[in-house]
């Protein structure tokens, strides 16, 4: 039986244990991998843990309001999101570039990260919209095309900013939600997916440092102190945890070989610390969050809900997939953090946040 939207269930307890524990995992290992750095850089060996520990309480709080809340409510909210993170795209080429990128908006000892806001953001607008639009997502210029132009406007605001990473995750998502919706297969596979490869490479060769990228991520030794030098230590700490890891607090690679190692890295001190079986455990943890993150999409209560969980939840998974990705060596070298893992505090709040909007659509689902 189908609940009203007043009325609450029991939120889906495996997903919400996994969201903790993940939680719990990230905040001891960004202290594990901070230390060192954080000690001499910042004279407090816990500088990077007091911080990661205030942005995990405010998200558990965010999470918990979220979760309380009814997600149909977001509609509203929508528009008015989407037309605030313009400027925000747009602000953050008012402060000082790290590294020629423009990602964050500072203020004194707090940063904000817009980018992180828009991916979940244009997964609002596609839920909203596409519940409206029905059957007709399988016309291709009426159901498909709108979409792709919304979510390309974005995608190519946060690329200007050079974050190559996070506008090809919006491009992902963005094809998975037409998919779920209903838009035909070829569409989206025959003519989308082989246009986006094309931009893509296109991209890539445009700027001088991207390509760069690819061709060290092909062989990162032929680069060993400049562009490959980020893998070859991310891959030496993989290979000098070995099976069971070498326990916690006792990377090498994180004493100034590692650059920033609490950051998009991380997963190579888990690997250097836990060994394969904590690599594992973590994969095995996002597989579980992303099963059920499935399950509460095909048993929300309307269309809206499912569109939304399976935002919510393809964000988290292709993140975690690209950086899993880019740490072993399996693709060239980008900046996506590890969801709930990898130090900061937009990325957590905001993750969090759109966690507890998916267990609220478990709240109100069918039982399963």
């Amino acid at each position: 039986m189908k609940k009203t939207k007043k009325q609450m269930g029991q939120v889906d307890f495996v997903l919400f244990a996994t969201i903790l524990l993940l939680l719990a995992i990230g905040i001891v290992m960004v202290y594990s991998a901070s230390s060192y750095i954080s000690l001499y850089k910042k004279n407090d060996s816990m500088f990077f843990l007091k911080r990661q520990g205030l942005f995990a309480v405010i998200g558990i709080v965010a999470m918990c309001f979220t979760m309380s809340w009814d997600y149909h409510k977001i509609k509203k909210w929508t528009v008015p999101l989407m037309i605030l993170c313009i400027p925000l795209l747009l602000l953050v080429f008012a402060f000082e570039d790290a590294n020629g990128a423009y990602r964050w908006i500072r203020l004194g000892p707090l940063s904000l990260q817009p980018s992180e806001i828009v991916k979940y953001v244009v997964v609002f607008y596609m839920a909203k919209s596409l519940d409206y639009k029905g059957e007709r997502v399988k016309d291709f210029f009426y159901g498909v095309m709108p979409y792709l132009l919304v979510s390309g406007f974005y995608a190519g605001m946060i690329l200007l900013e050079k974050n190559l990473s996070i506008a090809s995750v919006i491009m992902i998502v963005t094809l998975i939600i037409l998919f779920v919706a209903g838009a035909k297969a070829f569409h989206l596979f025959g003519i989308v997916t082989p246009s986006l490869f094309a931009l893509g490479v296109i991209f890539i060769f445009s700027e001088g440092y991207r390509k760069k990228r690819l061709l060290n991520f092909i062989n990162p030794w032929k680069d060993p102190l400049g562009d490959g030098y980020q893998l070859i230590q991310s891959l030496l700490a993989l290979g000098s945890g070995g099976v069971m890891g070498l326990g916690i607090g006792q990377s090498r690679q994180k004493c100034y070989y590692m650059p920033e190692p609490h950051n998009d890295f991380i997963f190579s001190i888990i690997g250097e610390e836990l060994g394969l079986i904590g690599c594992i455990f973590i994969i095995a943890l996002f597989i579980i969050l992303v099963w059920r993150g499935i399950k509460v999409a095909a048993h929300a209560k309307d269309t809206y809900g499912t569109l939304l969980a399976t935002g919510i939840t393809a964000v988290v998974a292709v993140q975690a997939i690209i950086n899993i990705a880019v740490v072993t060596g399996s693709m060239p070298v980008t900046g996506v953090p590890l969801p709930f893992i990898s130090y900061g505090g937009s990325s957590l709040v905001i993750n969090m946040i759109s966690m507890g909007i998916l267990l609220n659509i478990s709240r109100q689902g069918e039982v399963y």
